[in-house]
């Protein structure tokens, strides 16, 4: 049974945090989808489509962490999946979002190995699990797929041997997860700069 207050509540952190994210320019068009955690088996997740600078609550639809909605007439993001496998894979992950900003998407491709690594950066401290500017953080980079069960096995494989916060869609975007939406937010925003920084270091 979905608490419907806290489904209610979910949806408009899901609306506030498009808006946020489409104002920085972080979700240009139709990109990008956004997801919290209801329960340990359901999530409230985008819609397929949506402009997530101009989203409504009735946007936001419940699915469980197979992606299936509750309401079968509702479309879900076509990445629905790769946000429920995070939620399945990490009990303390409360909030996902997935962002198609400019830095996130050129450093994906730029990038050859499969890794992205980041440190010595002070705002490193702004991801979760991360104490000190010295820290090696990995972030996993994957190529881009239209099948997203297979890209969702990949992910959930690498990912129980890699400690991350976030990875990388080649030519495509950034996939971010935390403890809620506030520090989801905050990631994204330290991500990107980050991302802006190592850009500006490969020229």
């Amino acid at each position: 049974m979905i608490d419907l207050e806290r489904l209610a509540q979910a949806q408009q952190a899901i609306v506030d945090a498009g808006e946020t994210l489409y104002r920085a320019g972080q979700v240009p068009a139709t990109g990008g989808n956004f997801s919290l955690r209801l329960d340990e088996s359901h999530m409230a997740v985008t819609a397929s489509g949506c402009h997530k600078g101009r989203l409504t609550p009735a946007d936001i639809l419940v699915t469980d962490l197979e992606a299936i909605p509750l309401e079968p007439h509702r479309k879900p993001s076509a990445e629905a999946l790769l946000h429920g496998r995070l939620y399945a894979d990490r009990p303390r992950t409360g909030a996902v979002l997935h962002t198609h900003s400019k830095a996130a998407t050129l450093l994906s491709l730029i990038e050859p190995g499969k890794t992205l690594w980041l440190s010595g950066y002070e705002l490193l401290k702004a991801l979760e699990g991360v104490a000190s500017h010295d820290e090696r953080v990995a972030i996993p980079i994957f190529d881009n797929t239209q099948d997203m069960r297979a890209l969702a096995d990949q992910v959930g494989e690498r990912l129980a041997h890699e400690a991350s916060v976030a990875y990388l869609i080649r030519g495509h975007g950034l996939y971010t997860w935390a403890t809620d939406m506030k520090a989801c937010l905050r990631q994204v925003e330290a991500l990107d700069f980050l991302f802006d920084c190592e850009l500006f270091l490969r020229r």
